[in-house]
C-alpha cells in the first residue's frame, strides 16, 4: 500500500510518507492487536514506527520491541526522552544522567542496541542545552542512536540548538515533531519557515486533531464518545478542539470527502501528504479497522483546487510581524 518514501531533512534516512504512532499501545490497544497493526504496516511497505519511554510507562516501546525483533533491519525506530518516568529528582529531563539512563532503558525495552531516530521531548528550562547536545552527540558516536530530533519546540529553541550544534561540531536535529493538523496550523507562523530554511524534516503529531478530523463529532456539544469525550487535558482537550473555526474547517473536510468517495480521515491525512515541508505524519491507530482506513490516505492525491480549499480554510489569521514583513517583501 505504501510505495514512496522521503528522505529525513538533510540526512539520508529514507522512511514512509506514513510514520505509525504507538501512543495508545499497551493501553487502549492491547498488545495483541498492537502487534497485529505493525505487521499490517511493515507488510504494507511502512518502515517508520514512532514511541516514547513515556508512553504507557514503557509498555509502547515493549511491545514495538517484541513486534519488530525478527525485522529489526527493516523497521526505522523512533522515540523518546524527557518527560517524567519515576519520582527521583533525575526522572525528568534531559540532563546527562537522565539521557543516558532513558537510552538505556529505552533499549532494553526495545529490545535493540540502536535506536534510529531519538528525540527531545519538550524544551527543558533547567538542563542547559549545551549539556544535552553534548550527551545526544556521544550517543551518535557510541553507535546507540543514528540520528536526533526534537519535538514540540518553540523556533527559538530549535535554532538555538542548531546553532550550538554548529558551533561545537556536535551532531545536528534532523527532525522536528510538532503538533500539525487543519485544525493545528500554529507551526506556520514561524517553525515551518525555519524547517525550510535549515532543511528540517518535519513529523507531524496528532494529524486528525485527536479525532476531530475523522468527522464523527457533529457538533460543538461536549460528546459522549470517541477521545474527545474522555476528559483529556491539555492539547487533546474539548476545550481547545471543539470550537467554532475548527468545525468550519470539518465541515469542508466533510464536503470535499462526500465529493470524491473518501472519508474524512483520508483526506485530512492526504492534505497533509501533500503540504510542502511535511515529511511523515503519524497517525495512531486503536484497532486495526482504524488502521485500515488511515492507510488508505496514501496512494491518491486530493486535487489541486480541493487541496487549496482546505488550505484556505485552515489557514491561520495574519498576524504581526509577518503581515509586516509580507508587505515590504523585496522581489526582482
Amino acid at each position: 500500500m505504501i510505495v514512496k518514501y522521503k528522505t529525513v531533512g538533510k540526512s539520508g534516512l529514507a522512511v514512509s510518507e506514513l510514520c505509525l504512532g504507538t501512543m495508545t499501545f499497551g493501553k487502549a490497544t492491547p498488545e495483541a492487536e498492537s502487534i497485529r497493526i505493525i505487521d499490517r504496516f511493515l507488510d504494507d511497505g511502512g518502515n517508520f514506527i514512532d514511541t516514547a519511554d513515556v508512553y504507557v510507562g514503557g509498555k509502547s516501546e515493549e511491545i514495538v520491541g517484541k513486534a519488530i525483533k525478527e525485522k529489526r533491519q527493516d523497521v526505522i525506530v523512533a522515540t523518546k526522552v524527557r518527560m517524567k518516568i519515576g519520582d527521583r529528582p533525575n526522572d525528568v529531563g534531559y540532563s546527562r544522567k537522565r539521557i543516558m539512563d532513558g537510552i538505556e532503558a529505552s533499549l532494553k525495552r526495545l529490545q535493540t542496541d540502536y535506536v534510529d531516530l531519538y528525540q527531545l521531548h519538550v524544551w527543558d528550562h533547567l538542563t542547559p542545552i549545551e549539556e544535552t547536545l553534548r550527551t545526544l552527540d556521544d550517543l551518535i558516536t557510541s553507535g546507540k542512536v543514528r540520528y536526533i530530533g526534537c519535538s514540540n519546540f518553540l523556533a527559538w529553541q530549535m535554532m538555538k540548538s542548531l546553532s550550538i550544534s554548529e558551533q561545537k561540531g556536535y551532531a545536528k536535529f534532523i527532525s522536528i515533531q510538532p503538533q500539525y493538523s487543519l485544525v493545528n496550523r500554529e507551526m506556520d507562523r514561524e517553525v515551518m519557515s525555519l524547517c525550510k530554511e535549515e532543511g528540517i524534516g518535519v513529523l507531524p503529531w496528532g494529524p486528525l486533531g485527536s479525532g476531530l478530523l475523522s468527522g464523527k463529532y457533529d457538533g460543538m456539544e461536549t460528546p459522549t464518545s470517541g477521545r474527545l469525550s474522555e476528559g483529556l487535558q491539555g492539547e487533546s482537550s474539548w476545550e481547545n478542539k471543539g470550537i467554532e473555526r475548527n468545525f468550519t474547517i470539518v465541515n469542508k473536510v466533510k464536503e470535499i470527502a462526500q465529493q470524491i468517495g473518501k472519508t474524512p480521515t483520508q483526506v485530512s491525512l492526504n492534505w497533509l501528504l501533500m503540504k510542502e515541508g511535511v515529511t511523515s505524519p503519524i497517525f495512531g491507530a486503536r484497532t486495526l479497522e482504524q488502521y485500515e482506513e488511515n492507510i488508505k490516505a496514501v496512494g491518491w492525491r486530493l486535487s489541486a483546487e480541493h487541496f487549496e480549499e482546505l488550505d484556505d480554510v485552515s489557514a491561520l489569521p495574519s498576524e504581526y510581524p509577518t503581515r509586516f514583513i509580507e508587505k515590504f517583501r523585496r522581489e526582482l
